[in-house]
Formats: structure tokens, C-alpha cells, sequence
């Protein structure tokens, strides 16, 4: 193993640092290292899904209390296998009148920028192995910008249908994603400010609490030490408090309107719009715009962990690695090993599972919002407490340089709870003022005259 481990090719790919000068990597390893790291987070996208398919079936049948696929393979696990080799021969069928470079185009832009987005996604916190683009440092920015581009597909796939159904949905979708990432928007907005900086690693780091990577013995392997005392309080949604906690909530509602997901899909409502802007798709297009939406609910669910829950950080700084120091009973290449592809990735795919069943209970028991209610709850809920709240932590901010940090951050929450009190009594009298006109409208029946009957026509006999 030390012959392996040692050799000058392995410490070129997986071991020497690009923060490091005292190593250099040469331009092959660059290289390599690229079509790796591509290789790994695609790899986990498209692999996932088939996996995905089946856990949504099979947690909606347990929820509901009725039997999900349970016959192909064991447990039913072959049958994501089967609906892919299905999609895969069924005949693909072109409607004559479409816009047919639109209609071929469209699947791909709806499921490219799904992928690219895992570019910046970090599994660890190394600088050459934490993900795809790990040197990026204006990560948020891409992710904002990739995430607007996937519903051009949705909007091209509607219009160049030819059918107004599709249109329908197509319009329904880009609608609502543009409203819905406002809010999304103003939620990552607020992590921004807290950390200063766009930098998705950065961003994770700041919640363990992160230092200066230390050598393993005289080994080039290297451990970023965390803080034992950095935890699952340390994270976002509990910075500010309970302005952090507002932003992960606006978050994780948006994200699910954003994903187009029940019970807030109205771009694909079947009872409303028959199937919406994918009605004229099949085979293999269909299943693209279909890997894309559970393929965007990883990288949303993967946003929402590094924003607000700790990226592959452990609930307790203690677990989420092994220190430096055990370096005097394993060997290097192991702790690194054990602490990048293992440790970190674990804790990453605890935290990624529990939100897809959190966007699959909420399918399993929400009924689904009415189009002008949805538009409603996002342009005058999400967007305003989003809003407000990226004031508050700003003032927040500004209050504690001025008087301290416990005493700013308590003065910014109470001018917090003083504007939720004065929206409470307005609302109060609103639903006041409404409730008397009830009162005191007279409803008077409609009086209508009687309807003339029809005389009869008089029968002369005949002589």
C-alpha cells in the first residue's frame, strides 16, 4: 500500500495542494483532476435519481397507506431500471406542427443547467477535492445565475409545442419560478451578509469554525482542523436568531415552488392543463425533462445545506473528522482518505436525504394551492418577510458595532417583533372592518315579477 500511496503519480493527483507552493503539480494532473472531480459530481446526480424515483414511490405508499412498487427486483428496486429501458425504446413520437429546433432544444436546456449547478456543490473542504469548481470563489453568483436559465426550457418546450395547454403550463412555470426566486433570492442574501463572503466552501467553513490546514506527521497529507466546540448552533439557521431561522424557512418554501414540486406544481396541474408544458413529449425527451426536475430537487436540497445547515459539517465539531493527531497510530494517506471520501461525504448524504423526504411529505400530505393563491402567498408573504428580514440582519449587524453584540442584535429583534405587532393590529382591523360590513349589510331578496305564460293558440274549426 505505501508503494501506492507514495508514488509521485498518486501525491500529483490526490495529494499535493494547489494552496501549497512548496509542491508543484504538473499540467496533466491538473487535467486529470478536472475530468475526476466532473466525473464525481455528475456521477452522483445521474445515478441518484433512478434511486430518488424509487424512495419517492415507496415513501408515498407508506404515507398513504397503500402499496408502492414491489415487484420488480427486491423490494421493488429494479423498477426505476425497467421505467428507464422503457423510455429509452418507446417510440418517439414528433407532432407535425411544432417548432421542431425548439422542441429538440428545449429538453437539454431545461437539464443542462441542473448539472452544471453541482459545479460549486462542496462534499468536503478540501481545496483540490471539495468539488467540481472548488478554487471558484464567486460561487453563489453561478449557482443564481444557472438556476434562472432552466426555466427557459420549460417556457421553450411550451411555445414551440403548438399547443395551447402546453403554452398554458410553460407560462405557469416561468411565472412562478421568477416569483419564487425572489424570495430565494433574499434568503441567500441574508447568508451573504453573515458571512461576507460568495465562496461556497468559505460559507461552510464559517459554520465549523475552520482553521488552517495542518501537515499529517512530515506527510503531505494535510487535516483541516475543526473546532470542537462548533456544532449544529454554530450553523445558520440559528445565526441571528431568529432572523437566520426566518431566512432557512423562506428558503426551503421557495425551493419547493422553484423545483415546480407538489403541492405547489402548477406548471404540469394535470387536472387543469393535461400533463402542462411536456404534454406533446415522450421517450427519451420526457424522461430528460423528468430527470431534471429530480435532479434539480438534489441541487436545491444541496443549496439549502450549505447555506443554512452546515455543508458536510457534523451536528458536533468532534465527529465531523479524524484529527491530525492520530496520525501516530494510522497512516496519513488513511485519516485523509477516511476524512475526504468518507466522513464528510456521509454527513453530507444524511442531511440530502432527510430534505428529499421533507419534499416528499410534504407531496404526501399538502393539498395543492390554487394558481392565484400561490402567486399571492409568494408576492405578498415570501417576498416581504424576505425582505424585511435582510434589513433586520443588516441593522442587526450595524446595532452591534455600535452597542455591543448581545445588545444590538436584542434591539434589532425588538424593532423586529415591534413591525410584527403593527401588521398584526392592521390586520386585525382589517378582518375587523369586514366582519361589520358583514354584520351590517341587509341582504333583501331578489323580487322578480312572475313570468307571463304563454296563451295558447286557439283552434278554429273547420267547415
Amino acid at each position: 500500500m505505501d508503494a501506492i500511496f507514495g508514488s509521485e503519480i498518486w501525491k500529483q493527483l490526490f495529494v499535493y495542494s494547489v494552496t501549497d507552493p512548496a509542491h508543484h503539480i504538473e499540467v496533466w494532473a491538473h487535467v486529470v483532476r478536472s475530468l475526476l472531480r466532473i466525473g464525481i459530481g455528475l456521477g452522483f446526480i445521474l445515478t441518484i435519481v433512478p434511486g430518488l424515483i424509487w424512495l419517492e414511490r415507496r415513501l408515498l405508499s407508506w404515507m398513504q397507506g397503500r402499496l408502492g412498487p414491489n415487484r420488480v427486483g427486491w423490494q421493488g428496486l429494479a423498477q426505476p431500471i425497467a421505467d428507464g429501458i422503457k423510455l429509452f425504446f418507446k417510440e418517439d413520437i414528433i407532432p407535425t406542427n411544432v417548432d421542431r429546433s425548439l422542441y429538440i432544444l428545449a429538453p437539454g436546456v431545461a437539464l443542462a443547467p441542473v448539472l452544471m449547478s453541482v459545479a460549486v456543490l462542496p462534499w468536503n473542504g478540501s481545496p483540490d477535492w471539495g468539488a467540481v469548481a472548488p478554487g471558484l470563489n464567486i460561487g453563489i453568483l453561478f449557482l443564481l445565475a444557472i438556476a434562472s436559465i432552466e426555466v427557459y426550457g420549460v417556457i421553450l418546450a411550451g411555445w414551440s409545442s403548438n399547443n395551447k395547454y402546453s403554452l398554458l403550463g410553460g407560462l405557469r412555470a416561468s411565472s412562478q419560478v421568477i416569483s419564487y426566486e425572489l424570495g430565494m433570492g433574499l434568503s441567500i442574501i441574508a447568508v451573504l451578509l453573515m458571512t461576507g463572503t460568495l465562496a461556497t466552501q468559505s460559507i461552510v467553513g464559517e459554520q465549523g469554525i475552520i482553521g488552517d490546514p495542518i501537515n499529517i506527521g512530515n506527510t503531505a497529507y494535510t487535516v483541516y482542523p475543526h473546532s470542537l466546540n462548533s456544532g449544529f448552533w454554530h450553523w445558520h439557521f440559528l445565526a441571528f436568531f431568529p432572523f437566520g431561522l426566518v431566512a432557512a424557512v423562506v428558503y426551503l418554501i421557495s425551493m419547493v415552488a422553484e423545483t415546480n414540486r407538489a403541492r405547489l406544481a402548477l406548471r404540469e396541474a394535470d387536472t387543469e392543463v393535461e400533463a402542462g408544458f411536456h404534454t406533446e413529449y415522450s421517450s427519451m425527451k420526457f424522461a430528460m425533462f423528468f430527470m431534471g426536475e429530480y435532479a434539480n430537487m438534489l441541487i436545491v436540497s444541496a443549496i439549502a445545506i450549505t447555506l443554512f445547515f452546515g455543508g458536510w459539517l457534523a451536528p458536533w465539531g468532534a465527529l465531523s473528522q479524524i484529527p491530525a493527531s492520530a496520525g501516530a497510530y494510522l497512516p496519513a494517506w488513511l485519516i485523509n482518505t477516511l476524512n475526504m471520501a468518507v466522513i464528510a461525504p456521509f454527513w453530507f448524504g444524511i442531511k440530502l436525504f432527510l430534505l428529499i423526504c421533507f419534499f416528499i411529505w410534504l407531496r404526501a400530505t399538502l393539498p395543492r394551492l390554487r394558481y392565484d393563491m400561490l402567486m399571492k402567498f409568494g408576492w405578498k408573504g415570501i417576498l416581504p418577510i424576505g425582505l424585511v428580514n435582510v434589513v433586520l440582519i443588516a441593522l442587526s449587524m450595524a446595532l452591534q458595532q455600535s452597542f455591543g453584540r448581545l445588545r444590538g442584535h436584542l434591539m434589532a429583534v425588538a424593532v423586529g417583533l415591534g413591525i410584527c405587532f403593527v401588521l398584526f393590529v392592521i390586520k386585525m382591523a382589517t378582518y375587523r372592518k369586514r366582519r361589520l360590513d358583514t354584520e351590517t349589510t341587509t341582504i333583501s331578496p331578489i323580487r322578480r315579477e312572475p313570468a307571463a305564460l304563454p296563451v295558447p293558440a286557439r283552434r278554429t274549426r273547420e267547415v
